[in-house]
């Protein structure tokens, strides 16, 4: 007799191998280091959010963490005390699946950066940072985990699907986990570009060509 693997047991172990895939492929090729960064995937009756204090090189799938929909631990490890930022993200943007948080080295760079624009703080450079992040608001300073960050996280991602916070790095989200770690890359890329040309004369993308991109694609 075949033992059938009941939906949710199913959701969170496919949810814990995503998670471990990418956040070994992230640490790989230096997009986070030591303890840093955190992703998490929304199942049924929660989400599975990587520890606290656990390097994304080295996860032990079994000891992933699964919490409720407030956020209170089910299984696994504690989770990562940036899980309330997760879940103001998941809260104003119903539609998404994953959230990927990291301190990759050129998006923190830019998040200490002084008088970028608050609501949009990366120009258009190319054209899949507009398909992918559209506009980057940055959020000011709280330290990480606070939970006093929840509200701006919210009212921020109701406009995107990203947030950069002040001295500290990068939050986004994706309809799938796959999409969210394709979205901060790129947002990542941008910010590399963004410093390279720091002096330089650019021509970011015209409101005609953003326009055209998002009747073309959609919104991020």
């Amino acid at each position: 007799m075949s033992h059938v693997v009941p939906s949710r047991e199913r959701a969170i172990t496919n949810a814990r191998d995503g998670i471990m895939s990418h956040a070994q492929s992230l640490f790989t090729r230096g997009l986070t280091a030591g303890s840093s960064g955190n992703l998490s995937v929304r199942v049924e009756d929660g989400y599975v959010v990587t520890p606290t204090n656990a390097s994304l090189g080295r996860l032990d799938p079994t000891r992933l963490s699964v919490v409720d929909f407030e956020g209170k631990p089910v299984e696994g490890d504690a989770p990562s005390k940036e899980t309330v930022l997760h879940l103001a993200m998941y809260s104003a943007r119903p539609q998404c699946e994953a959230i990927v948080h990291l301190h990759a080295t050129h998006s923190a760079a830019v998040s200490c950066m002084c008088r970028l624009p608050e609501d949009d703080c990366l120009p258009p450079l190319t054209p899949y940072f507009v398909m992918k992040i559209g506009k980057l608001p940055l959020l000011r300073y709280r330290r990480p985990g606070d939970p006093a960050l929840a509200p701006d996280i919210r009212a921020a991602a109701t406009r995107g699907p990203a947030v950069l916070l002040a001295n500290h790095g990068p939050l986004v989200s994706g309809k799938s986990l796959e999409a969210a770690v394709y979205a901060i890359e790129e947002l990542e890329e941008t910010a590399k570009l963004f410093l390279l040309l720091r002096g330089s004369e650019t021509r970011p993308l015209n409101a005609d060509q953003i326009g055209e991109l998002r009747a073309t694609f959609g919104e991020p």
